[in-house]
């Protein structure tokens, strides 16, 4: 059995700073020598691929899967057709090894993780309260709750370091 790999989430809602959170924490994890997968979850139609590319004429046959190789890199496109959007320990499992995956999205997962919050980003309700999964508030202004850790959004070192601690990555 190979055991499931580290994983922590950013959620937020829209605007809230996660997409730049998970691209800081990524370059500072790699500097500090992990090996870092990352996971976004989108709530909406997207596509990869370019309108008349190989690739997308082959889905546009019919293809379940399209693989991608270079000697760069490869993707492989799996279209559902009409099937349920895979669970998130599907799509976990599917992620080579690795030190730690980052969660972008996937708020309501069973994991642990950080909230982003922005002053200006949309008048939402914060997730923490209602979320036992949430462990830490990174936010751009001052927090009220005084039951979870509070980062400054962009204090990238302090974040890293609190979640190497949560996940207990190994020392590099």
């Amino acid at each position: 059995m190979i055991d499931k790999p580290k994983v922590f989430g950013i959620a937020g809602w829209k605007n809230s700073g996660k997409t730049g959170l998970a691209v800081r924490l990524v370059e500072e994890f790699t500097s500090r020598g992990y090996s870092i997968s990352t996971i976004k979850h989108a709530h909406h139609d997207f596509d990869i691929d370019k309108v008349g590319a190989d690739s997308y004429r082959h889905r546009q046959a019919g293809a379940h899967e399209v693989t991608i190789v270079s000697g760069t890199r490869y993707a492989i496109m799996h279209e559902l057709r009409g099937a349920a959007e895979p669970t998130f320990d599907e799509i976990l499992g599917r992620i080579a090894p690795c030190d730690l995956v980052l969660i972008e999205g996937y708020k309501r997962e069973p994991i642990p993780k950080i909230e982003a919050r922005r002053l200006l980003s949309t008048n939402r309700e914060p997730l923490a309260p209602t979320d036992p999964f949430i462990v830490a508030i990174a936010a751009d202004h001052p927090v009220a709750e005084g039951f979870l850790p509070v980062f400054n959004l962009d204090d990238t070192q302090a974040i890293a370091d609190f979640i190497s601690g949560i996940v207990q990555l190994p020392a590099k």
